[in-house]
């Protein structure tokens, strides 16, 4: 369902589990390719994301069985490096399977990758990896072509921190002949879950979690993996009980994962409580607001938390400025905020905002993900009635965001 009716003014109580990690279980999907056999991942997200990873899987020629968050794939059968184009115009991350594809066949052909609209996200650093690795690359009619006839190991640095470009550089580097040495690597968690993965499947990685990896070529064997739980989807709720007000557990959160928010959430005078795996956070609806908030690459405050946070925010006690220094077009939802009666005000790169005491109801549409679960989060905040159309968008990351917060009190529903 596209449309979401929520009725807000509502306090939260009770527990939510976190589901599994989307940006974590992507390229670890991708990484199966690499596998000579069958691959069995737990705690896999029922997403659309993951669903056209599944299906881009099947069309290159694996066999995959999935049940409850269970996945089997068996990729000793695959035969196509060619990705249909129905599938990759849809989600960002099918460029990931390029350096897997050239690491199991030595060539590939994969359209230009789709996804949400929050600004350039260019692909010249995974590109560059690949080449550093040997592959021969062009660009021919919005699709991209490579072929390798041997992958040799190189040392690379990337001259940004790029999440994907790190990703696709390990897919190819633990095929390649020889030592690879990725400097200025990303760190997030996501890359530590896929050098796990590859470690857990015979690779040889070291330095998981630093700015410098090293990776070994060799071969891959069957594995089982269980994929982490997602910080994202986590910080999402956090900051919406926050705002609604409420106090509600947490399963499966990974909190080591989420210093930047929760330095925020303390500042705003929200209550954690930790007790060995358990979480719960304590919020009266009233809140001070945060002066001045960057985005960061890890572990700093998450640019996909960044939507969530400026809606909280726009009922603070006081002014907030939100700086996001990862894309560049990343506050589409402003002026969706601005409908339901917010204070924000868009100026380059900030978004400043005047704390309200109140958002009111209206019909507000999201055009992203991230952005769309900050418009659900605003919602729960309001008085009255608000109707969020375009949450296609939000199940690309949110197994069931109505049945979670249903879980807990929200009036939340999907509309007819």
């Amino acid at each position: 369902m596209s449309v979401i009716r929520i009725e807000g003014g509502r306090e939260l109580h009770g527990h939510i589990r976190i589901q599994g990690s989307k940006n974590a279980a992507l390229p670890i999907l991708a990484a199966t390719v690499l596998v000579p056999g069958t691959t069995v991942l737990s705690n896999c997200p029922d997403i659309r994301d993951v669903d056209l990873m599944k299906k881009l899987l099947e069309s290159m020629g694996c066999r995959i069985q999935s049940c409850r968050g269970r996945m089997e794939i068996d990729a000793s059968g695959i035969s196509q490096c060619h990705l249909q184009k129905e599938y990759i115009e849809g989600m960002r991350s099918s460029i990931i399977l390029l350096g897997a594809m050239l690491g199991r066949f030595g060539k590939a052909c994969i359209g230009y990758p789709g996804g949400c609209v929050i600004g350039e996200r260019p692909i010249n650093y995974h590109l560059m990896a690949l080449r550093e690795l040997g592959a021969d690359i062009s660009i021919e009619e919005d699709q991209i072509l490579a072929s390798a006839s041997c992958l040799i190991g190189k040392e690379i640095t990337f001259p940004i921190s790029s999440v994907g470009a790190t990703e696709n550089a390990l897919l190819a580097a633990v095929s390649a002949k020889g030592v690879t040495v990725l400097k200025n690597a990303a760190t997030e968690p996501e890359i530590t879950a896929l050098c796990r993965f590859l470690i857990a499947a015979g690779a040889d990685i070291e330095g998981l979690g630093t700015r410098t990896i090293k990776i070994t070529g060799g071969p891959l064997h069957e594995v089982h993996y269980q994929i982490p739980p997602d910080r994202i989807v986590a910080g999402t709720y956090l900051l919406t009980v926050a705002a609604a007000g409420g106090r509600v557990s947490f399963e499966d959160i990974p909190l080591q994962e989420l210093t930047g928010l929760t330095d925020c959430l303390r500042t705003m005078g929200i209550e954690l409580q930790c007790q060995n795996d358990a979480v719960e956070i304590i919020s009266s609806a009233k809140y001070r607001a945060i002066p001045y908030l960057a985005t960061e690459e890890y572990p700093g405050f998450a640019t996909d938390l960044q939507p969530q946070m400026a809606a909280a925010l726009t009922c603070a006690e006081g002014n907030s400025i939100i700086e996001e220094r990862i894309f560049d077009n990343r506050f589409g939802y402003a002026k969706q905020l601005e409908k339901m009666g917010a204070s924000v005000m868009h100026e380059g790169r900030r978004l400043l905002i005047r704390g309200t005491k109140k958002l009111h109801g209206a019909d507000i549409e999201a055009a992203d993900l991230r952005g769309g679960a900050a418009l659900i989060l605003a919602g729960l905040m309001a008085d009255g009635v608000t109707y969020v159309k375009g949450c296609r968008y939000v199940e690309r990351g949110y197994e069931d965001i109505v049945r979670d917060l249903s879980a807990v009190g929200a009036r939340i529903k999907y509309a007819d």
